[in-house]
């Protein structure tokens, strides 16, 4: 038997949710049969048979998390060498994913190697130690069904509902960010009295970012802590927040520098109308240089949005507001936009911040084209 794993989904998606089996064990199936739909923290995404073949086991029910490289379901059947792995079933271990008896089995050290790669990451991703287990596996080995049985009985022992999909890779993100990131948040003012009655606030932050980028393109990169590599974006791909009953989607609206405002705006709504009806494209969730949260339009003025690496930066705009300001001595009612920005301190300087947020909020000041 030959094993099928979850493909590797795109960017940054490394498990997925089994929603539905559109197979069961015993069929037979055509090469690009839809076999599982499957929820990322993107979408949902329908995977479909690799090559001919007779379905000999199910990896996994409705509700299962599945990790990029574990196996959906075992084949019967000729295979593409590419898409098949070696020894997986029932949490076993190929020669990549061997494990090993150490010298010392009173270590931490030691009771961590007794488990293969992707269960060691499952179990830093539930919050599972290890070294408390007993393996039910070969020779002690910690199992997938373990660690899933540890991480339950705490949630049994605390109550509620594990998160799922979208919550739960907000949570994993933002738990990466609070690690990693050394967070910096400026705020500012942009008074918008020269724009015309029909605002559009949205489609003018973007292009006062794409402004703003040209004048301090560090803002616009991406960032690898682990090797200390700073590479900075040729284009601004700007990631949206969109606030769902599910969660937060944040699709990304491509190469904003160079699109004209119609263009832009027509994109947004496709964005928009796509993150709302669960259809939009994994690609289309990916690879953001710089994110743009509009939690104005809901509420509030000012905001710490947070930042998610590898990007460095993340603008926050609230609610336009009519506001008094000081206009060659007199005292006039002006439309006026609070911003924040928050910014990776690793990597970006307090003077690279402020001439950033400057070109922006003079590109927003002036009057509409």
């Amino acid at each position: 038997m030959k094993y099928f794993k979850l493909p590797d989904l795109g960017e940054g998606l490394q498990e997925a949710e089994i929603v539905r089996w559109h197979v069961a064990v015993g069929d037979t199936v055509k090469a690009d049969q839809l076999l599982v739909s499957v929820e990322t923290a993107k979408a949902l995404v329908d995977i479909p048979a690799p090559y001919d073949g007779v379905v000999a086991k199910l990896y996994g029910g409705e509700g299962d998390i599945i990790h990029v490289g574990e196996p959906l379901l075992g084949y019967e059947g000729e295979a593409d060498a590419g898409t098949v792995v070696g020894r997986l079933e029932g949490g076993g271990s190929s020669q990549e994913d061997s494990f090993f008896i150490g010298a010392a089995p009173s270590t931490r050290e030691h009771l961590a190697t007794r488990a293969t790669p992707a269960v060691r990451q499952l179990a830093r991703q539930l919050g599972v130690e290890l070294s408390g287990l007993t393996g039910s596996g070969h020779e002690g080995l910690i199992t997938r069904t373990d660690v899933e049985n540890a991480a339950q009985t705490e949630l049994d022992r605390f109550g509620g509902e594990r998160l799922r999909g979208v919550r739960r890779s907000m949570a994993l993100n933002m738990a990466r960010s609070h690690a990693e990131v050394v967070p910096v948040t400026i705020f500012g003012d942009a008074d918008l009295h020269r724009w015309g009655p029909a605002r559009e606030p949205l489609i003018r932050l973007a292009k006062a970012m794409a402004a703003a980028c040209a004048v301090e393109p560090v803002l616009n990169s991406a960032f690898d802590g682990k090797s200390l590599s700073l590479k900075q974006h040729e284009r601004l791909d700007l990631g949206i927040a969109v606030d769902t009953p599910d969660g937060l989607f944040v699709p990304v609206l491509r190469d904003v520098g160079h699109r004209t405002p119609a263009d832009l705006k027509e994109g947004v709504m496709r964005l928009r109308a796509d993150v709302q009806a669960r259809s939009i494209p994994p690609k289309e969730m990916m690879g953001a240089t710089l994110t743009l949260s509009n939690f104005g339009t809901l509420f509030g003025r000012y905001a710490n949005p947070v930042v998610v690496p590898p990007q460095v930066a993340i603008l926050a705009a609230g609610a336009i507001r009519d506001e008094p300001v000081a206009v060659d001595g007199a005292v006039v009612v002006h439309p006026v936009l609070p911003l924040s920005l928050t910014f990776d301190h690793r990597v970006v300087t307090g003077g690279e911040a402020a001439r950033f947020f400057k070109a922006l909020v003079e590109a927003l000041e002036q009057p509409e084209a």
